[in-house]
């Protein structure tokens, strides 16, 4: 399949709506700067004067559309906006569908299309991509028909067992190197890759544990396949080459963690499935 970039348009939002976010007014606050940011990290981070955040709408837990059209919700557009108000510029969301058109579009424009990410940690994606430490901590799991005869992940790995999966998504990379009998079926995005298994014809989906769950209780010929088979850590990123904003963005994120941002946004955004990720060692 030709590897296609798709950038879905952008959505500028004025530094002084940052702290107006779309979210209540109960919502999640940014940890007020315990130091200013060194004046390198800040021409890395934001080298056009807006802070370019590559948002991934293909994972929910992370991210969701607002159903009015205003600005995204979630724990990773709330990190953006606590960024861009801490160094005091506009915000733009550069939006995706999947997160493999995330690095995609990293390596075409020579890490000038965005500059931060918020993706899957995987050293497939270290080519061009620095990462910090998790800030989040979710479940890659597997559904199956009701009527299959595979009981435990275990089973799934065999000959003949089609898997279907979003391209170039954590899962995607980890069972590329995990998976030695079955074969990855591989759709454009992680919703196509749910939408294609219950057309029928594909043994197991494969995905983030809180979708696949949703999809499972709307369907009584679906089972979830009990635990999990592999732990998906999400980091915030820069293009590779931005060692200052690198430093600085690790700081962020563990005090984001620290001071429960992190811990409030999920909670916000109701997604019971992911943790915060532990303290950077």
């Amino acid at each position: 399949m030709r590897r296609s970039l798709i950038v879905l348009g952008c959505m500028s939002i004025a530094a002084p709506a940052l702290a107006q976010s779309s979210l209540p007014s109960s919502s999640v606050h940014a940890v007020p700067p315990s130091r200013p940011l060194p004046p390198a990290a800040r021409a890395q981070l934001a080298p056009t004067g807006t802070l370019r955040a590559a948002i991934n709408y293909g994972n929910t837990v992370l991210v969701q559309r607002d159903p009015t059209g205003n600005e995204p919700r979630g724990v990773s557009p709330a990190l953006a906006r606590a960024l861009a108000a801490r160094l005091g510029v506009p915000l733009t969301i550069v939006p995706f569908d999947a997160a493999g058109r995330v690095t995609e579009a990293n390596l075409a424009s020579g890490g000038n299309a965005w500059d931060i990410a918020f993706l899957a940690v995987d050293p497939v994606r270290g080519e061009g991509i620095a990462f910090t430490a998790p800030y989040v901590v979710i479940e890659g799991i597997y559904a199956v028909p009701a009527t299959s005869t595979i009981r435990s992940n275990e089973e799934v790995d065999r000959p003949g067992v089609r898997i279907s999966v979003g391209r170039g998504s954590a899962y995607d990379l980890f069972l590329t190197r995990a998976i030695r009998q079955a074969t990855l079926v591989r759709t454009d995005t992680s919703a196509s890759a749910i939408s294609d298994f219950a057309a029928g014809g594909i043994d197991v989906v494969a995905g983030v544990g809180q979708p696949i769950r949703e999809f499972a209780a709307t369907r009584a010929d679906v089972r979830v396949l009990p635990g999990r088979f592999m732990v998906i850590e999400h980091a915030m990123a820069v293009p590779r080459g931005r060692d200052a904003a690198l430093a600085a963005l690790r700081d962020f994120v563990e005090e984001e963690k620290a001071f429960g941002f992190v811990a409030r946004a999920l909670a916000e955004s109701n997604q019971p499935d992911a943790a915060v990720a532990s303290p950077a060692r």
